[in-house]
């Protein structure tokens, strides 16, 4: 069934949104009965039982608009059929490990084998440095990007509504700069699909949440939105301004999460360990908000999008310097001191 592309994506948009919102609303209810919560402990930022696993409607509204966008159109499910099958292998290990803890090891393990499918499904398209490098070395490169992103995603997950804002600044980004013909065309539909979605359970999400995302949903979303990234790097005339402009994007998640590894490991610290050394997580402890923090990395994300939709490709390391300066004002602000704040252990 073949319907005009603005209507199409109208559905997407619609199914993606009612879908979340109304399956979190039911996972609510179901795992507060079911006694499946996140308890607070030293390293956590709330200070009661959340029921946790809100992924997984996330994870089905997403199934179920991948398979409205296939059947309002002509084309073939292609390399997006072992995509999904991937991001569902790893939403299924990480409810197992939401409801026991599993060790780093089977995790990892699962990750390097849904990323070897990722891999797989773009090889004939290349990866994020197709017009740069040899084919192994790129995709080899790629791949490790790839397996680092879904780890950020996990680290990055540990506060009302954090997730939620960066799916939504990603999913807008990738929207546009595929509408305006810098990205690929391909990745419009799930871009549109991941912000409705996102949409969808930040209103159970938000500060004060009612339900965490929990690696159910953390896990498989950074591996589906690094392999929407990648597509759209891959769009024609792919160059390396191009691959700049995509990561542009997620940079605060980048940073932020590659910053703190960094300096754990040059303390010599258990990068297995659980933590509170996140620049977000400072700013919560140090006194603010939730919503704040939220909001302010909602607007520097905005600031982002803008520079990747206005500037031109000749531009773009301008765009890339005063991205880098927006973003470390951005931590240097949530490590810094804020007169008259508190402790704020509220939420995820």
């Amino acid at each position: 069934m073949l319907i005009i592309e603005p209507v199409r994506l109208i559905m997407i948009g619609s199914v993606g949104f009612l879908s979340a919102l109304i399956g979190t609303g039911l996972l609510v209810r179901y795992l507060a009965h079911r006694h499946v919560f996140d308890l607070p402990n030293d390293r956590s930022s709330h200070s009661k039982p959340t029921p946790r696993g809100g992924g997984i409607a996330v994870i089905v509204a997403i199934t179920i608009v991948w398979g409205v966008g296939f059947i309002t159109s002509d084309e073939t499910l292609g390399h997006d059929l072992p995509i999904l099958l991937a991001a569902l292998l790893l939403a299924t290990l990480g409810f197992i490990d939401d409801l026991r803890d599993l060790p780093a090891l089977p995790r990892l393990l699962a990750q390097v084998c849904a990323v070897g499918i990722g891999i797989w499904a773009i090889s004939a398209e290349g990866g994020l440095f197709s017009s740069m490098l040899p084919v192994p070395i790129d995709l080899a490169m790629t791949g490790f990007i790839w397996l680092w992103f879904v780890n950020i995603f996990n680290f990055m997950d540990g506060i009302d509504g954090l997730t939620g804002v960066e799916m939504v600044s990603i999913g807008i980004g990738l929207s546009g700069l595929s509408a305006i013909g810098i990205a690929s065309a391909e990745v419009l539909p799930h871009a549109v699909a991941i912000t409705a979605v996102a949409l969808g359970f930040l209103v159970w999400n938000w500060d004060p949440a009612k339900i965490f995302m929990g690696d159910v949903g953390s896990v498989p979303i950074g591996f589906l939105i690094a392999w929407m990234l990648i597509t759209a790097a891959n769009g024609s005339g792919a160059n390396i301004e191009t691959t700049i402009i995509v990561l542009l994007l997620p940079a605060y998640y980048l940073a932020d999460a590659s910053i703190t590894l960094g300096c754990r490991l040059v303390r010599r610290e258990n990068v297995f360990k659980g933590h509170r050394q996140h620049f977000y997580q400072k700013a919560v402890i140090r006194g603010l908000s939730h919503k704040t923090v939220c909001l302010v990395v909602l607007l520097t994300n905005m600031f982002l999008v803008a520079m990747t939709w206005f500037m031109t490709p000749s531009h773009t390391f301008v765009a890339l310097t005063v991205s880098v300066l927006i973003i470390a004002t951005l931590l240097a602000w949530m490590a810094g001191k804020h007169p008259g704040a508190t402790s704020n252990l509220k939420a995820e």
